[in-house]
């Protein structure tokens, strides 16, 4: 379900008018989380570890409205719920996309995702499926790189306003496990102030069960 945004009474019409014409309209940047408690919930709860985070992932995305945000038709519409498109590497290191549907209840989530990863891996190509919906985001692991900064692959002919959000090699240090994210969003429909409230969000659910 989604909803119009007035825009009328938005507080950043003047920001999306502006921004929304650039042939770049995404920013990004780059931050380290702390997933020391994360991997040690996801082993507890018998989760695999990029499903854990991913499912903590679209839950911060799902708490910051800013992050439900999509252009449809010069309009702003606000989805109730956002699932992920994450890219899913088959066992000859191509890859394809996947369509991995939000669940609240993280087994739920688990069963969702595992049966879509498997899907993927037994489907060639990269589009394994019709993508008519833009309430997602666009997810990747790119878990042998520790990363300081990512730049993505877009055409700018083709109306695009989901978030980019990518995980980098999990460090080991004194204890204390880390990994880079990357967030890339369009600057017509978030600041950096609502990237910063995203990777609050973030922490705050890997610290938690």
């Amino acid at each position: 379900m989604k909803q119009k945004l007035d825009l009328a009474n938005w507080s950043r019409k003047e920001h999306f008018e502006f921004f929304k014409n650039f042939e770049e309209p995404f920013f990004g940047l780059i931050a380290t989380v702390d997933c020391t408690k994360a991997y040690d919930n996801a082993k507890e709860a018998g989760v695999p570890f990029f499903i854990y985070y991913l499912y903590k992932t679209l839950v911060a995305v799902n708490a910051v409205e800013a992050f439900r945000y999509r252009i449809q038709d010069n309009e702003v519409v606000i989805y109730d719920r956002i699932d992920a498109s994450s890219t899913i590497l088959r066992e000859d290191h191509s890859f394809g996309f996947s369509l991995i549907e939000f669940d609240r209840d993280i087994q739920t989530f688990k069963t969702i995702a595992q049966n879509e990863i498997e899907r993927v891996r037994q489907t060639p190509g990269l589009f394994t499926r019709s993508f008519e919906m833009d309430n997602l985001i666009h997810f990747s692991s790119i878990p042998w790189v520790n990363f300081t900064s990512l730049s993505h692959a877009r055409s700018f002919t083709f109306p695009d306003s989901c978030p980019k959000i990518s995980f980098g090699k999990m460090t080991l240090t004194n204890g204390k496990r880390e990994m880079p994210v990357s967030v890339h969003v369009h600057h017509g429909l978030a600041d950096g102030y609502h990237v910063g409230l995203f990777f609050e969000e973030l922490q705050k659910q890997l610290d938690q069960k």
